[in-house]
């Protein structure tokens, strides 16, 4: 495998506003092929936008929704990726001939489309269908996965994803600064995002504190750390919709380490050289050829009825 070059993302994305937000992933595309990446990470959704979802009726859903491969944003991501000689990734929501929707992740190059995910988890709006299916595919010889936002949570989709051979673990992400019944968590006041000119230290505070970067660092340098893969997470920074988000675009390496991470309040993104060596040096190479499934296979696999409850969602009903 060779060192390879990825680029995580973050920006403002607009509700609804495909033409903007590619315009953005065509910008941030360009600017990071020239600094020679090879890969370039876009957040949950980057493509469409995302919280507004929330508020919309399945007619609504299906306007916005794309057929994939054939849908226009994803020939517009093989454009963006034949221009700059670039792999993309970016989110969207997606429709199929049936009217099932899904919220997908793509991955895309010059050829057309690489890999296509859909969401295990989904909440955002009630008309979408959950995925059924993990997602393996290769860059540049590297075996990748794909697992967006909530997916992350339940630790055993992580495990699951590595052990069919992904080392690179995509984690595209519309998260934190939301109620939650954990302490120190809330929405993040938009008026802090309005005066961050004037008062860049109020809003960093908020950003890095528990309702934001805190609360991520307890638990996303684990899945790296566990299961020896590099993560490459993606959030946006801004508005989205009617909630503020704080960016944190990282890159985690096998030892749980950040090795990039996206500082600014601007739209950006930052890069880190991905080594092979570091997947059998970090101890989480060791812990998974040490495990004993035998004791736990059928503690795993025990029949269990999936109950999916989000604080925030639920507290507006």
């Amino acid at each position: 495998m060779i060192n390879l070059k990825i680029s995580t993302a973050q920006f403002e994305n607009r509700s609804g506003d495909k033409e903007y937000n590619l315009s953005v992933i065509e910008k941030l595309s360009g600017e990071a092929a020239a600094k020679g990446s090879h890969v370039i990470a876009f957040h949950e959704c980057s493509i469409t936008g995302y919280t507004f979802a929330r508020n919309l009726t399945k007619d609504q859903m299906l306007e916005i929704a794309e057929y994939i491969p054939e849908g226009s944003s994803i020939l517009r991501l093989q454009e963006i990726a034949a221009k700059f000689n670039i792999t993309v990734l970016a989110g969207l929501f997606e429709k199929d001939k049936d009217d099932n929707l899904f919220k997908a992740y793509v991955c895309v190059d010059k050829n057309g489309l690489v890999a296509k995910y859909r969401k295990l988890h989904p909440f955002i709006n009630p008309n979408l269908t959950p995925g059924n299916a993990y997602c393996v595919f290769e860059i540049h010889g590297w075996k990748c996965g794909i697992l967006i936002c909530y997916d992350n949570n339940i630790i055993e989709n992580v495990r699951a994803t590595k052990l069919l051979g992904a080392d690179i673990i995509f984690m595209p992400h519309v998260t934190m600064c939301t109620p939650s019944t954990r302490p120190g968590a809330g929405f993040v006041d938009p008026k802090l995002w309005e005066n961050r000119e004037a008062d860049p230290t109020s809003l960093r505070l908020e950003f890095d504190g528990m309702k934001g970067r805190d609360w991520l660092m307890k638990w996303l340098p684990s899945r790296a750390y566990d299961n020896a893969a590099y993560i490459i997470f993606s959030n946006p920074i801004g508005m989205d919709a009617d909630q503020l988000k704080n960016g944190c675009s990282m890159i985690i390496d096998p030892f749980g380490d950040v090795i990039a991470e996206c500082r600014s309040f601007d739209d950006s993104f930052e890069t880190a050289i991905i080594t092979p060596e570091k997947l059998t040096q970090a101890g989480g190479y060791r812990y998974i050829k040490a495990r004993r499934p035998d004791l736990y296979r059928d503690i795993l696999g025990k029949e269990h009825h999936s109950e999916q409850k989000v604080v925030w969602i639920n507290d507006e009903k």
